[in-house]
């Protein structure tokens, strides 16, 4: 985890827009703490501000920025629910569990819009989302979930949209119809985190960065954290390390996946032009299984997501190559230019659902949140609290659901989700 430290945010928009700067020291010697967070992304920062919120004294430790990683370099979207169908759940639990998980989807996106007015974060958040039906045949799985959400869930926010309906959120003739969920949104994810880490911070958090923790021990009742320069000893361990989370916890490595995932912004298009591209302002994705992902930018930019790279290489010409895609669905932008392409790793789980739990008694964490980590993060973050305080019910929901390890070991994973990745890249072309 060395290899880290150090290192400045991707070379992103999100990066070039940042509107807080505020660095902070490595650990240096010993600290004392109630609960160490390891790992300062959204699940961390959130973990941390819930938990000082209830009186606990929090340590939080990064390895290089805050929001170094995924955290401040995905897409930006804020979707509700789970990256998984609401049946990965009834596998696990009865159908009223399932419909506390579905109103925790729900309550993802709550805790976001509570967090931004709360500490006055200035992250573009915008509300409005359409997910995109690429053939006439998504355009019935969409009106189906439409039903199911309002029959099964009481949910009657969907609006399935036809023909010309489209054209409200997206200027293209790629799309035969679509679902607009009025609840969920986007936002400028990096300023997102760096403003919850502004608040844990008010609220007595010590946040170190630059500071990769090389090892986990317990000694004396306790749970020694140790970096290059320093350690802490604390009754709660909280691991919020994703897809770095890597030999300090090998047995959580195995139930994830890193995965790439893509982004390029265009040149500034100009408030009216923006305007007749996505009337809505709604941030966009399409119906596939290896998606495309847009949205609008407030400097009028178009922010374009996709090119899934389960391989863990990056395209060739990453930006070109997007720029392709994007053409697919705009070619009316075909004289526009990209001025920035960046990426990153998020983690997926086999089943695509979130793995939260304990490692020990006193070592919770939370990982694999498949895409939908910029709101689901926040509610990982109150639902630790939630345990360490004793009011566990609703965190060990989660712990119902079994995560299988990706086959194939360290060496044969990636080449085996290579191929079951292209099975699917298949089935969207059909």
């Amino acid at each position: 985890m060395l290899k880290f430290a150090n290192q400045p945010h991707a070379p992103s928009w999100y990066a070039a827009t940042v509107n807080d700067t505020t660095p902070h020291s490595a650990l240096e010697g010993s600290q004392h703490a109630d609960v160490c967070v390891i790992g300062a992304g959204l699940t961390g920062v959130s973990a941390a501000l819930n938990l000082a919120e209830r009186g606990y004294s929090v340590v939080l430790i990064e390895a290089s920025r805050v929001g170094w990683a995924a955290s401040g370099r995905n897409g930006g979207q804020l979707i509700g629910g789970f990256a998984c169908g609401m049946d990965t759940f009834a596998q696990y639990m009865p159908e009223a569990d399932v419909r506390l998980m579905w109103g925790m989807g729900q309550e993802t996106l709550e805790i976001v819009k509570r967090r931004v007015a709360q500490h006055r974060i200035d992250c573009a958040l915008t509300e409005g989302y359409f997910t995109a039906a690429n053939k006439p045949r998504d355009t019935h799985a969409l009106q189906q979930w439409r039903d199911e959400a309002a029959r099964r869930f009481g949910y009657h926010g969907f609006r399935y949209v036809d023909g010309e309906g489209v054209r409200e959120f997206v200027q293209s003739a790629r799309y035969p119809g679509g679902l607009y969920d009025p609840d969920s949104g986007h936002l400028h994810p990096l300023n997102y985190t760096l403003g919850l880490a502004r608040a844990a911070s008010a609220a007595g958090v010590c946040i170190y960065e630059n500071s990769p923790v090389t090892r986990l021990r317990e000694a004396r009742g306790a749970h020694v954290v140790e970096t290059a320069r320093g350690n802490v000893r604390a009754k709660f361990v909280v691991l919020a390390c994703n897809t770095f989370v890597g030999d300090l916890a090998p047995a959580l490595a195995r139930k994830i996946m890193p995965v790439g995932t893509y982004v390029i912004a265009t040149k500034p298009l100009g408030a009216q032009r923006m305007s007749e591209l996505m009337p809505a302002q709604a941030a966009v994705c399409d119906s596939r299984f290896v998606l495309d992902y847009f949205r609008p930018a407030p400097d009028t930019r178009l922010l374009w997501g996709g090119k899934v790279s389960y391989s863990t290489f990056a395209p060739p010409d990453l930006g070109a190559a997007m720029r392709r895609d994007m053409l697919k669905t705009f070619p009316q932008l075909a004289d526009v230019q990209i001025d920035y392409a960046w990426g990153g790793y998020v983690d997926i789980t086999m089943n695509r659902a979130p793995h939260f739990g304990r490692l020990s008694p006193n070592v919770y964490f939370a990982q694999g949140f498949s895409g939908h980590g910029v709101n689901t993060t926040g509610l990982a973050g109150q639902l630790i609290a939630e345990a360490i305080h004793g009011q566990a019910a609703r965190f060990d929901l989660f712990g119902k659901i079994r995560h299988r390890d990706f086959p194939g070991g360290a060496t044969l994973r990636t080449p085996a989700l290579v191929l079951a990745m292209a099975w699917y890249r298949m089935k969207d072309l059909l």
